[in-house]
């Protein structure tokens, strides 16, 4: 019995430190240095409406618009609650037939030579918001057509949304899809 009170004790006092106070302090010193990341970085359209969030990735599919990297997330694809990967290795029949299916998708719309990986698999979360500034120059074709602009102007587009390696050696360079689209849909 007299070992029981310090360790009922002990999970009292470690539980209000690692639960209670703990995090609150990392939330504040989070809320204070990093505000917009710790608000969940939203964009927000003009009217000032919440439509997405830089970290997480939107689907698109209409031609006007840049197409985003996959998810594996589900029939509705960037699903937060669904986050994580397929786990499908490459000689899974599944998995090679559903990227023949996104190759043949990408040719159908007039996509020739090499298509980046980041086009046809999805990322380990399955919510990536970015694609390799490659990936965003392959369908500037299509989306030109689309929008009825020249292929230049959004060459130029994705050059000014093309993100540069975190501090400078982390990464490579990447494009926010969801960025890019709303800088498109600003565009007069």
């Amino acid at each position: 019995m007299k070992d029981i009170k310090p360790a009922i004790l002990m999970f009292i006092i470690f539980t209000v430190i690692c639960g209670g106070i703990y995090p609150a302090v990392v939330t504040g010193i989070a809320h204070a240095l990093f505000p917009y990341q710790a608000k969940g970085s939203f964009i927000t359209d003009i009217s000032g409406k919440v439509i997405g969030s830089a970290l997480i990735g939107q689907p698109f599919s209409d031609p006007k618009y840049f197409w985003p990297r996959p998810s594996a997330t589900g029939v509705f694809g960037y699903n937060p609650l669904a986050s994580g990967g397929s786990n499908s290795g490459p000689t899974n029949p599944d998995y090679l037939k559903t990227v023949a299916d996104r190759v043949k998708a990408l040719r159908d719309t007039g996509v020739n030579g090499t298509v980046p990986a980041d086009l046809l698999q999805a990322s380990a979360s399955g919510l990536d918001p970015h694609i390799s500034p490659e990936s965003a120059r392959l369908q500037a074709a299509r989306v030109a057509k689309a929008r009825g602009v020249s292929e230049d102007l959004l060459i130029n587009a994705v050059a000014q949304a093309t993100e540069g390696r975190q501090l400078g050696f982390l990464g490579k360079p990447r494009v926010n899809v969801l960025e890019l689209n709303l800088s498109l849909d600003s565009m007069k």
